[in-house]
């Protein structure tokens, strides 16, 4: 017996391994740019950084995963869209300091390679890196027996962006009289899943082919819809307006995320009612008997990504939004923050 034999006996296919990576290599030339200067199947990814125009040129990282709306994909057996919130999870993060994303690396790992799942999970990923406008340059899949359960696998990615120091986006700027507009989510993004779950499975008892009245699609359709990608909307208007501050809005939703960017003395007043909240949030709140406090932590409740910018500028922002085929809406404006205030207050 060899020792390929050997080793796949353990659990590992290294041939398959091989087979994987050339199945995926043209698909994921397409996200490729001048800039790529490897191939995949190297030991690393190479970039040229082009800083004609940037003066001083920062770098910009990001990592993130997916959670366990992982769990979601298994029940349905749908692996093509995951990928697209793996790279939304990372570019939406450094998008929000003003960079732009280059490049994206990925990692999956699996207790045993299956082609057709990981070309899937692949597929999304390089779909993200397109919506993106960044190379996938390569990655890591790592077959590990034992380590998961059957038919399951882990995702993760890391991206790296650049912007000009002089036009970092952290806050300072943010001054009283604001506005805050915030760009609608595609729905639950990727954050809050543990609890989704629960309620949805555990304590309604539904399964992923179920329907519900007042949700498009299958449960499972629901809960998959991909997270939003604001990469192209947001250089727009880094472009033309002054972006003071902005904020991804993520797990901790807004109540934890918008005060990153909030200077001392300045507090976030939110107008609740001021954009429509999708009906996954309201069916979910009521189904968990959930409090306005604990949706509004958990959950985006709606709102993908907030901008902070000028009062005079607020309408025209969301109007150049909605050219691009964003959703967008004057939800807020920045107010002054006494000693012990809360940084974001949600008013009726």
């Amino acid at each position: 017996m060899s020792q390929d034999d050997r080793y796949r006996q353990a659990g590992v296919d290294i041939e398959k391994a091989d087979q994987f990576v050339k199945n995926i290599s043209e698909l994921v030339k397409t996200t490729h740019t001048s800039a790529v200067l490897s191939d995949l199947g190297g030991f690393s990814g190479m970039v040229a950084l082009n800083t004609e125009h940037i003066e001083q040129p920062v770098l910009v990282s990001s990592t993130d995963g997916v959670g366990t709306k992982l769990k979601i994909a298994f029940m349905t057996d749908k692996h093509d869209t995951i990928g697209i919130d793996m790279v939304a999870m990372c570019v939406n993060d450094i998008i929000v300091t003003g960079a732009r994303p280059l490049f994206m690396l990925d990692y999956l790992a699996t207790g045993q390679l299956k082609l057709g799942v990981a070309e899937a999970v692949v597929a999304g990923v390089v779909e993200g890196c397109r919506q993106a406008g960044c190379a996938l340059v390569g990655g890591e899949t790592a077959e590990m027996p034992g380590m998961y359960a059957p038919g399951e696998y882990d995702l993760a990615g890391f991206t790296v962006g650049v912007v000009d120091r002089s036009g970092i986006i952290d806050g300072p700027e943010v001054r009283r009289g604001a506005a805050v507009v915030g760009v609608a989510s595609s729905g639950l993004h990727s954050n809050g899943f543990s609890l989704v779950r629960k309620i949805v499975f555990e304590e309604l008892g539904l399964s992923v082919d179920d329907r519900v009245a007042g949700l498009e699609g299958t449960v499972g359709e629901v809960l998959l819809t991909p997270t939003r990608i604001y990469v192209e909307a947001f250089k727009n208007i880094q472009r033309d307006f002054s972006i003071m501050g902005a904020a991804h809005i993520t797990g901790g939703g807004l109540l934890e995320n918008l005060p990153r960017v909030l200077p001392a003395g300045c507090k976030a007043m939110i107008q609740k009612g001021s954009w429509p909240v999708p009906p996954v949030f309201g069916w979910l709140q009521e189904a968990g008997k959930l409090s306005e406090r604990e949706m509004n932590r958990t959950f985006n409740s709606g709102l993908g990504l907030a901008l902070v910018v000028p009062g005079e500028q607020g309408e025209e922002v969301v109007e150049r939004l909605e050219a691009l085929g964003e959703a967008a809406f004057l939800v807020g404006e920045i107010v002054g923050r006494e000693d012990g205030e809360a940084p974001v207050e949600i008013v009726e």
